[in-house]
This record gives C-alpha cells, sequence and structure tokens, in this order.
C-alpha cells in the first residue's frame, strides 16, 4: 500500500492539495512510523514512535493523520474522536467492575484490536478523565501500543490551568516519552482550500431550515413520532429516514450524553437543531464538595475548590459533543438560533472548546464537507 507520503505527493499531483511546507515535519515522522510499523511486529520496538501533531485550527492535523490511518493496512489501526474513546473507557470500566486491575485489563484487550491508536482532538478538562488516562497510558504504553493523536494544544500544556494539574504530570511525562510532539504553526488555513460553501446556521428566522428540511425529504415520508435511542424516546420536530430534526431543548437541555449523539450521527447524513437560545451567560464560582477526585495523594486538602461555571454549561457541553459527532461522521449540521454564531457564547467556563466547535461548523459549511456522505 502506498505510504503517507506517497499518498500525499500523489494528492498533489492532482491538484487536490498544495504543497504546504509546515506540515512536512509531521508527513515525515508518520512515513516513517509507517515504514517502522510495515518492518516489524515486535510491538516494543516501536511502542516510543507515537506522533502527536498540534496547532491552531485548519493546518491539516487531521487530514494527516487520516492520510497515515488509510495507509495502513486493515486491523492495525484503530481511529476514535478523543471524545468518543472517552465514552467507551468509560463504559468499558463500568462492565469491569470488580475486576482488580480494570486499566490494565482494557488495555491489553485494546491491544489485542490493534497495534496503533489514532486520536483526533485530544483533549483533557475533566479531573476525573485525567485520573483515567493517567493509568490508562501507563498500560497502553506498557502493550507497547502506538499511538498518533492531535490536538490545539501541546503535550506539556494539557490539563494547564486545573487546580489538580500536578496529579496529571505523571501521564504529561508518558506522552512526552512515547510520542514526538509536532508543531503545525503555519499561516495556511486548509479548511478554505474549497471556496464554496453552503449556509447551515441561520438567525431568527426558522423558515430557511424548513425549506432545507422539505428539499431533503422530497419522495420519502415524513413522520413526528419521537425517536428511540437506547430505549428513551427523543421527541422530533420532524424526521424521515435520512434526516432528522430536534428542538435544541430536547437535544442538549435534557438527560443525554455522548452515547445519545454517536447513536444518531450513525443513524442521520443530516441533523437539524432549531430554536437555540443564546448561550452566553455570566460565570460564577460556587465551591465544589470534596469527592475522590478532590484529595490529593499526600492527603492534602484541596477539597474545597473554587468552580466557574455559567448556567447554560451543562447545555453547551452537550452541544460541543453533538457537534463533534456529527463533524467525525461527516454528518451535515442545519442550526437556528436566536443569535449570530459569533455571539452565541461569549461567557462561560466552556469559552475554548466551544471555539474549536465554531471552527467545525464553519467547515461544515464548505461545499467539500458537503459532499463527504454522498462518496462515504
Amino acid at each position: 500500500m502506498p505510504s503517507p507520503l506517497e499518498r500525499y505527493q500523489e494528492k498533489i499531483q492532482k491538484n487536490e492539495i498544495t504543497l504546504d511546507h509546515n506540515q512536512q515535519d509531521a508527513l515525515a515522522a508518520l512515513d516513517h512510523l509507517y515504514h517502522r510499523l510495515s518492518e516489524t511486529d515486535n510491538r516494543r520496538s516501536s511502542h516510543k514512535l507515537g506522533v502527536y501533531m498540534w496547532g491552531s485550527v485548519g493546518r491539516g492535523k487531521t487530514f494527516l493523520m487520516d492520510l497515515f490511518y488509510s495507509s495502513l493496512p486493515e486491523g492495525v489501526a484503530l481511529r476514535l474522536h478523543f471524545h468518543r474513546f472517552m465514552a467507551r473507557l468509560h463504559k468499558e470500566l463500568n462492565l469491569s467492575s470488580g475486576q482488580a486491575d480494570p486499566l490494565k485489563n482494557i488495555a491489553k484487550q485494546l491491544a489485542g484490536e490493534c497495534r496503533v491508536l489514532c486520536f483526533d482532538e485530544f483533549f483533557v478538562s475533566d479531573i476525573g478523565d485525567a485520573m483515567l488516562l493517567r493509568g490508562f497510558l501507563e498500560a497502553l504504553f506498557e502493550e507497547g501500543v502506538v499511538m498518533v493523536a492531535t490536538s490545539n494544544i501541546a503535550i506539556n500544556d494539557l490539563f494547564q490551568k486545573q487546580l489538580q494539574r500536578v496529579r496529571f504530570e505523571p501521564a504529561i511525562v508518558l506522552l512526552q516519552k512515547n510520542m514526538q510532539g509536532i508543531h503545525l504553526d503555519g499561516s495556511s488555513d486548509h479548511r478554505y482550500r474549497h471556496q464554496f460553501h453552503n449556509p447551515i446556521y441561520f438567525v431568527a428566522n426558522p423558515a430557511p431550515v424548513e425549506q432545507l428540511f422539505k428539499q431533503q425529504t422530497q419522495s420519502t415520508s415524513v413522520s413526528k413520532e419521537p425517536i428511540s435511542v437506547y430505549r428513551r424516546e427523543i421527541p422530533v420536530v420532524k424526521r424521515s429516514r435520512s434526516v432528522v430534526w430536534f428542538d435544541f431543548h430536547e437535544l442538549c437541555e435534557g438527560a443525554r450524553s455522548t452515547v445519545d449523539y454517536i447513536e444518531l450521527a450513525e443513524r442521520f447524513p443530516t441533523l437539524m437543531l432549531s430554536n437555540i437560545p443564546q448561550l452566553s451567560s455570566e460565570p460564577y464560582e460556587h465551591i465544589k464538595a470534596r469527592g475522590t477526585e478532590d484529595v490529593s495523594e499526600d492527603g492534602g486538602a484541596t477539597g474545597e475548590r473554587q468552580v466557574s461555571l455559567g448556567v447554560n454549561d451543562d447545555a453547551v457541553r452537550r452541544f460541543i459533543s453533538l457537534v463533534d459527532e456529527c463533524y467525525d461522521r461527516g454528518v451535515v449540521m442545519y442550526l437556528h438560533a436566536d443569535v449570530a454564531l459569533d455571539s452565541l457564547y461569549q461567557q462561560g467556563a466552556l469559552l475554548f472548546e466551544f471555539r474549536r466547535k465554531k471552527s467545525r461548523l464553519v467547515e461544515m459549511a464548505l461545499a467539500y464537507y458537503q459532499s463527504i456522505r454522498a462518496t462515504t
């Protein structure tokens, strides 16, 4: 099979991409890893060759990782969005209740599935996830699994502003030891290499969304019956076999989770969401009660910590997960909101995460993105 470098050169020859000199270090590292994996089945000889690509949006990180992933024989690598993997890890931990070393067992099982684990959008913001990762990464690298990841943040800056940062330091050391960090710092934004776009975000007037629904459901049956996801019903505005339309309240303000969004993104190539309110809110601080995640390893008192939140942040967090899942599956979203996208969320504890999602929504409007479903 062609190597990542050969695939990259072929795309240049076909005028599908343009040469970006700022991508070459990452491309060389991925090509080197590809050849090392091809040369040997000895995991121990390759487990320090991981690649961690970080930089601003639109620099081609996901493109390069997917180029690498598609170059490998089937069954060698597993490619997941990072938040989807964390949902899987939590689920498997629940199923492993009572085991002496569940993280090691899960890592061993994963090592039986793949030699390479590809993570898109590696990002850690939750202390619970951070502590799971610390143990899991240690077990994963012990099994000799190679990791390739994309992120907007350098390894050393992960979990930077958290009060419990010191507890994540061992995980950072593991990542630095087992992965080559490469900064894609070019000025080109490759999201805009295709200039034509179709609007997906509409303010105040819901008529365009109604019209889009009619256009995309011609000659198909339409229903207003709720949709069942994991034996729970979610009310819809309307739906067909391939298009589903929800009210924001039903999908993001209720008891929904990432697994619901995974299921929806797998079932529907088009998802519409209307009545998105202004999500900004003045952050307020409150004392978070001490829990197991707040107890330091040396027994120090770190429990009564101040947490800054906005009143809409739970809904924003769910909205972010929904956008991630739709983007990862090539689903096209059409959104109807009370305010413009730039004004949708300007205050709250999730500003960094939301800015990344804005970028993905911008990309969804591009014609090449909207053709993904037609070609997969």
